[in-house]
């Protein structure tokens, strides 16, 4: 009697890749949950040692969010939140990225420019609040434009960054192949700073969540700053707890979503987040 050994067929590689990329998503996700976890024993912990007048319980600040968002109070201020720091943050990108291309590949409009922009980066935003107010009033203008002014130089110099990062050899074999200013700008210079734009506008997306909430302070009756302000005038701990973790997650979610579409859609230019 004869036996047949059936040999098994290695697996294929592309499948085996999709196995260990999912068993890497299963354990970042697993990670994430017990650093969750911990992070709310901590919180407890804190709220039991310091009392409900200093510090809100997890129990507590959750039972204050449903409160909040039953009438639509939590759900205004992330809305109003969200929409003025994501026109002030484009905004900035959108003049940030080509001054900051200008600026790193022409050195007469790096020598014009630099010392404005050395000078009012050092200044905060919060700085310009009260003139916010006075020039454009206390409407929606007032807090884009203060976000603005965060993202626009954040960008700026990390773009400009980017473009005197890229080699001279490819900027030399691009120009001895004929290839004109323009095109060593799209073909060369574009690609290569792609990744420092990109982390311009991860820094930037940080730094707008921070000016939110002073401009919100003094100059609107919704958003998430105005929410934080207007519990401790009313000696809301528990909203003040709201206001501050939704700030986070807000922007824990704007990080992740931009880093996730630049992995995907710029992954040929070097981007991996």
């Amino acid at each position: 009697m004869t036996t047949v050994t059936v040999e098994a067929t290695p697996k294929p590689r592309t499948e085996r890749r999709a196995l260990q990329a999912t068993r890497l998503r299963l354990r970042t996700v697993a990670l994430y949950a017990v650093s969750v976890l911990v992070g709310i024993g901590v919180w407890q912990l804190l709220a039991m040692s310091y009392g409900p007048s200093l510090v809100a319980s997890p129990s507590a600040t959750l039972s204050a969010a449903g409160e909040l968002a039953s009438d639509g109070t939590l759900t205004n201020s992330i809305i109003a939140s969200a929409r003025r720091i994501l026109i002030g943050w484009g905004l900035g990108l959108l003049v940030g990225v080509p001054a900051g291309l200008f600026i790193g590949q022409i050195r007469l409009v790096r020598q014009l420019l630099e010392p404005y922009i050395e000078f009012f980066r050092f200044i905060p935003p919060i700085a310009f609040v009260t003139l916010a107010v006075v020039w454009l009033g206390i409407g929606e203008s007032s807090k884009v434009v203060l976000i603005f002014y965060t993202a626009v130089f954040i960008v700026i110099l990390n773009t400009s960054a980017g473009v005197m990062a890229v080699s001279e050899s490819k900027l030399r074999a691009a120009a001895s192949l004929g290839a004109s200013r323009r095109q060593i700008l799209r073909g060369v210079v574009l690609p290569s700073t792609v990744p420092y734009i990109i982390t311009g506008a991860r820094l930037a997306m940080g730094n707008s969540f921070l000016t939110i909430v002073s401009a919100e302070i003094v100059a609107a009756q919704v958003g998430l700053g105005a929410l934080i302000w207007t519990s401790r005038n009313y000696g809301r701990i528990d909203w003040v707890f709201v206001g501050i973790i939704t700030l986070g997650i807000l922007g824990f979610v704007f990080d992740r979503v931009l880093r996730i579409v630049a992995s995907r859609v710029l992954r040929r230019y070097g981007v991996k987040l």
